[in-house]
This record gives C-alpha cells, sequence and structure tokens, in this order.
C-alpha cells in the first residue's frame, strides 16, 4: 500500500511540475506582448487550467487504456516512466528548452512497461481498430501519438499563418493604436481559451496515470487488502472494447496540483517562446493563442495527448511567418526542433533503465 501511494504521489509531483513547465507555452504569449504582468498572467492561467482539467476525460482514458497492455503495469512500471519524464522535463526546463510533457509521458510509460515485458513488444499497443471509425477514433500509440506528434505542429504553423494573414487583410486599413487597443483586449479572452484548452488536455494525462496505476493495484489484491476508508481507490479494469472511467477525485486532485504548479511559473520558457522566437505585438498573440488551443482543444475532443509545447510554438511560427518569414529566428527554432525529436526517445530510454535497474535490485 505504501508502494501505491508513493505512485500517486510521484504522479502528482509529474503534474506539479507540468504545470509551471508547460503553463509557460500557454501564457507567454500574453506576457511577451505586455497584454498581463507575469503575475496576472499566471494567476489567470492557474483559474483556467483548473476549469479545463474538469471538462472531460478521453485523453485520461487514452493514457490508462489505450497505449500499453495493462497486464504489463505495476506500481513499480508507473513510478519509473514517472521519473523518466520528471527527469526529461527538469532538464529541459532547466535549459529554457520548450519541450513537450505530453511525450516525456509517454516516452517514460513505453520505455517502462517494455522493461516490465521483457523486450515483449507486443506490451505497447501500436494500434487497436476500432470498427467503421475514422482513423482519429482509433487507439494506440500510432493513431493518438505518432500521426498527431506530426499533424498537430503542421496544423499549428498552418493554421496560424492563415488566421495572421486573414487579419492582416480584415484590418489593413485600422490605425496602429487601434489595432493594439483591440487586440490587446482580445488576447485576454485568448489567453483564457488557451489556459482552458491547456488544462483540458495535458492535466488529463497524469489522470490517466493514475488510474492505470489503480487498476493494476485492483487487479493484484492489494487495495482489497486496506482497511476499508482505502477502499475508494478501488478500481477495476475496464471490460473488454471499454474506455477506462476516471473517478471524481483523480480529476480534482489533477486539477488543483496543476494550478498550484502553474502559479510557480516558468520564466526561463516564457523567455524563450514569448521573447526569442518572434518579436509579437498584441494581434500576433491573440492569433498564436487562439490557434493554439483551438488545436489542443479537438485533439482533447478525440482523446490525442498531444504536446502543448508543439501547438502554441508552431502556432507562434506560423503568425510569425505571415509578415515575413525573416521574423523568425531559425537559431531558436532549431534549439526546440532538437528537444522535439529527443523527447520520445530519451524519455523512453530513462523510463526502461530505471525499470531495469528496479528489476535488477530486486524491487
Amino acid at each position: 500500500m505504501t508502494l501505491l501511494l508513493t505512485v500517486i504521489l510521484v504522479a502528482l509531483v509529474f503534474e506539479y511540475i507540468n504545470g509551471f513547465h508547460d503553463t509557460a507555452n500557454s501564457i507567454a504569449t500574453v506576457v511577451s506582448t505586455k497584454a498581463l504582468t507575469p503575475r496576472q498572467a499566471i494567476v489567470l492561467a492557474a483559474i483556467t487550467n483548473l476549469l479545463g482539467a474538469l471538462v472531460g476525460t478521453a485523453v485520461a482514458k487514452t493514457i490508462s487504456s489505450g497505449l500499453v497492455d495493462a497486464q504489463y503495469v505495476t506500481t513499480q512500471t508507473i513510478i519509473c516512466a514517472l521519473l523518466g519524464g520528471i527527469v526529461w522535463n527538469l532538464l529541459t526546463w532547466w535549459y529554457g528548452l520548450a519541450s513537450s510533457s505530453s511525450h516525456a509521458l509517454v516516452g517514460g510509460l513505453c520505455g517502462a512497461v517494455l522493461a516490465s515485458a521483457h523486450g515483449n513488444w507486443s506490451a505497447l499497443i501500436w494500434s487497436k481498430i476500432k470498427t467503421g471509425a475514422p482513423w482519429f477514433k482509433n487507439d494506440g500509440i500510432l493513431y493518438k501519438v505518432v500521426l498527431p506528434m506530426v499533424l498537430s505542429p503542421t496544423a499549428g504553423f498552418l493554421l496560424g499563418l492563415f488566421f495572421m494573414t486573414l487579419l492582416y487583410f480584415l484590418c489593413r486599413n485600422w490605425r496602429p493604436r487601434t489595432i493594439t487597443a483591440v487586440f490587446g483586449k482580445l488576447q485576454l479572452a485568448s489567453a483564457a481559451y488557451m489556459g482552458f484548452s491547456h488544462g483540458s488536455n495535458d492535466a488529463q494525462k497524469t489522470m490517466g496515470i493514475i488510474a492505470l496505476t489503480l487498476v493494476a493495484a485492483t487487479k493484484t489484491g492489494v487495495i482489497s487488502d486496506t482497511p476499508g476508508w482505502f477502499h475508494f481507490l478501488y478500481t477495476p479494469e475496464a471490460a473488454k472494447g471499454q474506455s477506462q472511467e476516471i473517478a471524481l477525485w483523480i480529476k480534482l486532485a489533477c486539477a488543483l496540483v496543476m494550478a498550484l504548479g502553474t502559479a510557480a511559473g516558468g520564466w526561463k520558457i516564457i523567455k524563450t517562446i514569448g521573447q526569442q522566437l518572434v518579436k509579437m505585438q498584441p494581434i500576433h498573440g491573440f492569433a498564436a493563442s487562439t490557434t493554439g488551443a483551438t488545436v489542443l482543444m479537438v485533439a482533447a475532443h478525440f482523446g490525442m495527448p498531444v504536446s502543448t509545447t508543439h501547438a502554441v510554438t508552431t502556432s507562434i511560427m506560423g503568425v510569425g511567418c505571415a509578415k515575413r518569414f525573416s521574423a523568425l529566428k531559425f537559431s531558436v527554432v532549431e534549439k526546440i526542433l532538437t528537444a522535439w525529436i529527443l523527447t520520445l526517445p530519451a524519455t523512453a530510454l530513462l523510463g526502461y533503465l530505471f525499470m531495469r535497474a528496479v528489476q535488477i535490485l530486486g524491487f
């Protein structure tokens, strides 16, 4: 039972780190354009993250029952997966790199499960076809992770480019002062939308991890052997073909912890995305936040644990390129792309190594 509670605690630590790591991405535009002070932006993001985290569970269900075979998941597996993600998140945060907490978690989970299965690759659900469903309603790493990993940044860039071009056309006869005044106010709404969409996607990933842990503990009888007041943790595995249900207390715990993490801020990443990537005015911040938030909301609807980092950063790139491609600072883009490419394999390796160490040491 102590180990189970440790897993839940580590999962919530990951959620807290996710709060200050990825929230920096979601509020970078509103801070860099000076529409809000950093403190005001963090308060807004904390509140909207909390609300967004309580809405929907599609992403949580994907994490808990759509990526790995639950029979190979133990409490040790989950701890190793989370440690892999935490180490990578802290490392990239320290260097101000806008890497993906989503892919850090998924990579750590896949690596740890592969080690638990002693190299049996069938422990990873690569694809699970649902009869008569379009590809975005299917399950598995291919449909829920790999394809969205390519499509979400592409959509962010193209939608940002299109939306900003449209705004340039619509506002071509406006005075600069009017544009700044109008979009300075509109950007507050887009920042709230961004925070809400971030909570609706990112907070659910840890919900899924906790649910997966409780399913494993329930199957092994750990929870049945505890005092009665611990039985609220009892979580039977979903019937075959069904998605795992997420308990209300899990939603509330993850939402509150992410909001607390949000309040801690993440100034290094804000500087990289909001100030170094491309110079923005309120109209650019509005376009980038609205585009990135829309990509996240669509992904959350279909249960895809996509990256807030990818959505926000590529939206900013698209918005910057709408003015001129030279507005984009490609040296910064190169650093961000490097972190994106390395995140999945690096965290999978970390999760695998942590789990192998646990097996060798006999824990």
